[in-house]
């Protein structure tokens, strides 16, 4: 019994996705990473969770990259905490940190069973970010989802970001709404960056009233044309996205990660 009650203590006290987030030793980075932030470069990274990653991998992963931007799904908030914290004392790269948590999980999240983790979606920016907002979707399908969305500056304009994460596959009708409420809070701003996991290929119809409004990042990647788009998970599907609206793109790559079933997709973006 004594034992059984220390083992629930640790497991309260760490939580399931704590595994390497608190490793005190930096991971070398590739030649080819970033020195410091990139201005005008943005992310999005569906984390994937529950899979037990480190905090430090996936801080190591983002370091090479640098981004000034960064949108994360499957986000837990401690993990994010200690991702930004490792990023800075590690790497040298600080970043401002806003969460859109839609539920709490303990199963995803740790924490307590009566207090469970904050699961959801998180912006890191090189820059200060205003007006936080977090909306839950009406109907969330098999699991509460919404979006999160800031202002912050980019290429010296005012820009409103959003990071989303839509309801699960085989839940059409479902993402179909999400969609609609999302891009319905997009058009409202004359520049928008629209990051995220939806969950649907770029001809899946519940996605039209974000093709209305904005543009994928990838300039070969529109609806019609889904066989010129770079998948970015690891069943061969393109399910993430960087829209952009009144912004374009100077150059967009998909980069593999042994840290998630999500590639990383990042974008760096020019004057409109």
């Amino acid at each position: 019994m004594l034992a059984g009650a220390l083992a629930l203590a640790c497991l309260v006290l760490v939580g399931p996705s704590a595994p390497g987030g608190g490793a005190p030793f930096a991971r070398a980075l590739p030649a080819y990473a970033a020195a410091e932030v990139v201005p005008n470069r943005v992310m999005t990274w569906n984390l994937c969770n529950p899979c037990e990653e480190s905090n430090v991998d996936r801080a190591a992963e983002i370091a090479t990259y640098a981004p000034q931007v960064v949108g994360l799904q499957e986000a837990c908030e401690g993990d994010v905490r200690r991702i930004r914290d490792h990023l800075e004392r590690l790497y040298g790269l600080v970043y401002h940190v806003e969460y859109g948590a839609v539920l709490e999980h303990w199963g995803r999240c740790g924490g307590a069973p009566w207090n469970p983790g904050d699961f959801g979606q998180a912006l890191l920016s090189a820059a200060p970010m205003t007006d936080p907002v977090t909306v839950e979707y009406p109907d969330g399908g098999s699991e509460d989802r919404g979006y999160l969305a800031v202002t912050t500056r980019i290429g010296g304009q005012a820009v409103r970001v959003f990071n989303t994460h839509l309801a699960q596959r085989r839940q059409e009708t479902v993402r179909a709404g999400q969609a609609d409420v999302l891009a319905g809070a997009v058009a409202e701003h004359e520049r928008a960056l629209v990051l995220g996991d939806f969950n649907a290929v770029p001809d899946a119809p519940e996605l039209a009233p974000l093709w209305k409004v904005a543009a994928d990042a990838d300039p070969g990647c529109r609806p019609g044309r889904a066989g010129a788009c770079e998948v970015t998970t690891d069943w061969h599907s393109k399910f993430d996205y960087v829209f952009l609206r009144g912004m374009v793109p100077r150059g967009h790559r998909v980069r593999p990660t042994p840290y998630s079933d999500h590639h990383l997709l990042h974008t760096d973006l020019g004057a409109a």
